[in-house]
């Protein structure tokens, strides 16, 4: 394997955000490529085996580009900037970058950071309903959110429905006090948060009373047929077959609907089928309807969280081969 020297030229100005503090960007591309690389007076010097010298050089290219483009380099841009180097999907990053949403009330773009998450964006943006499946993390339910408030500001709907089963408080919240809105409140309040976000609190108290944003429990929606809405029903894992198929037979004129679930994390009692497998099953073959399955590669939070899914996964699969292979050794 021969072994070559890649230049590549970075402005002064750019250093910091792509090299990340301490250069924790760049030996974090040296360890995954297997190259060497030094920096000296706004030159990078890359050496290893062709491919990697190659790989290496296309990896900085697009986070110093992003960084021209005013982005904060994170360590999820370089891990997927290094993913998808080792899939020859080279120029898959910038073009992400492009794809803004819309902006959060301080002015950050929200846009999709892989492309899985630019995948559910488009078919939200083509289909009336979607449905948005994989691990937390993945920004199913933020990207809903953005893609709800752009709606509502480019008066494509009148109208934003956030809703989310009320299984943790056992469906009756008898028990906990307070008025209904604060017994509502405390499994909502990750859906107030994503709003708070992008809205800012001024617009969103302003917009919910007057009854534009509505944030309710499902079993709100019983006998309501809404159209020109944006509604997004969040933690659909939690849902009984009963309670999906009323929420989805609730959509009127002009609606779009986005499902978001995790079907790892049900908190349904356990002879209880969930709605959202359910509903899988039975709309496969519909046309007007998305599905988006993402997965431990779409996670956007703290690198951390990407190795605890990850963990999970496996442990899972293991689990499930053990369990077959009992069986199948006990029914011979």
């Amino acid at each position: 394997m021969s072994v070559i020297e890649s230049i590549i030229d970075i402005p002064a100005e750019y250093e910091k955000k792509v090299f990340g503090q301490f250069d924790f960007y760049i030996k974090k591309i040296e360890r995954a490529l297997h190259v060497t690389i030094i920096s000296r007076d706004g030159v990078l010097k890359i050496i290893g085996g062709e491919d990697a010298a190659r790989r290496a050089k296309n990896v900085f290219g697009q986070l110093i580009e992003l960084a021209k483009r005013g982005n904060d380099i994170s360590e999820q841009n370089v891990d997927y900037a290094l993913s998808l180097c080792m899939e020859e999907k080279e120029t898959a990053l910038l073009e992400l970058d492009e794809s803004i949403i819309c902006r959060t009330v301080m002015g950050k773009p929200i846009k999709p950071k892989t492309l899985g998450q630019k995948r559910y964006v488009d078919l939200i943006r083509d289909k009336m309903i979607v449905f948005g499946i994989g691990p937390a993390g993945t920004g199913k339910t933020y990207l809903a959110m953005a893609m709800a408030i752009t709606a509502l500001r480019n008066d494509e709907v009148n109208k934003i429905i956030l809703t989310r089963p009320a299984i943790e408080a056992g469906e009756n919240l008898g028990f906990l006090p307070g008025d209904l809105q604060s017994k509502v409140d405390p499994y909502l309040r990750p859906l107030y948060d994503a709003l708070y976000q992008i809205m800012g609190a001024e617009s969103f108290i302003t917009n919910s009373e007057k009854g534009i944003i509505e944030v309710a429990p499902l079993a709100y929606m019983r006998g309501r047929t809404l159209d020109n809405a944006f509604i997004i029903l969040d933690e659909a894992q939690n849902t009984t077959p009963a309670q999906m198929k009323m929420f989805l037979t609730r959509i009127g004129f002009g609606s779009k609907v986005i499902v978001t679930g995790d079907r790892t994390q049900k908190d349904l009692p356990r002879d209880m089928v969930s709605g959202l497998d359910i509903a899988l099953k039975v709309l496969k073959d519909v046309d007007d309807i998305g599905f988006s399955f993402l997965d431990n590669k779409d996670v956007v939070r703290h690198p951390l969280v990407q190795k605890i899914v990850q963990a999970y996964e496996e442990f899972e699969q293991k689990t499930a081969k053990r369990k077959e292979s009992f069986s199948k050794n006990h029914n011979h």
